[in-house]
């Protein structure tokens, strides 16, 4: 399981989002986003090596907050092939340099995910070693979901990744507290809004064909 080192991070990973979001369709607001961390949980990757990260970031910038998921790796080196996923490089005070890319180009998050819809893997805490997060539902009774390559789209709604069956795993960007319809699985735990309250939303949902 991964540990998690309380330690310095140059720059922090809300610090890079700063820059990173307002380059995404889906990013609402009109300019620089102010963000504090909300909530989310972590996967384990089985071999060790990527951190995976599927963080709330709250944006207090505009009119109202909005709360954006972003699913986040961490690795060593740089992923091959993913410069354009590529949200920033940081110096962590314990593994020294670490590559951060947008979860969803990175295939050891999305084989991690597919394996938390069916039950597979364990969601766990994001803040706290070893931990499991009883907090993250999912659900999801069809057949085995198709790891590999995934055609990726984004537009204002959020991502959508289609796997090689033709299901299409929608990543929910924007967190909203009203479910989705249609869908076939979805995965949901809460986070913590501007004035407190504890939120359950869905971060990701499943249409298969």
């Amino acid at each position: 399981m991964a540990i998690i080192h309380h330690t310095t991070l140059k720059p922090t990973k809300l610090e890079l989002l700063t820059t990173w979001l307002p380059t995404r369709p889906w990013y609402t607001g009109s300019g620089t986003p102010e963000l504090t961390k909300a909530g989310g949980f972590r996967l384990d990757d089985p071999e060790g090596e990527v951190g995976i990260e599927f963080m709330v970031a709250l944006d207090t910038s505009g009119p109202e907050p909005v709360a954006y998921h972003v699913p986040l790796t961490y690795r060593a080196a740089p992923l091959p092939g993913a410069d354009q996923a590529l949200v920033g490089t940081m110096e962590h005070g314990v593994l020294g340099p670490r590559w951060a890319y947008d979860g969803v180009h990175d295939p050891v998050l999305r084989t991690e995910l597919l394996a938390l819809f069916e039950g597979r893997a364990q969601a766990m805490a994001q803040s706290i070693s070893d931990t499991p997060d009883h907090e993250v539902a999912h659900t999801y009774a069809g057949p085995a979901l198709p790891t590999g390559p995934a055609e990726i789209t984004e537009d204002r709604d959020g991502t959508d990744l289609t796997l090689t069956d033709g299901t299409v795993l929608h990543i929910h960007r924007t967190l909203s507290p009203t479910p989705p319809d249609g869908t076939s699985g979805q995965i949901s735990t809460t986070w913590e809004a501007s004035n407190g309250t504890r939120l359950r939303t869905v971060f990701a949902s499943l249409r298969t064909p």
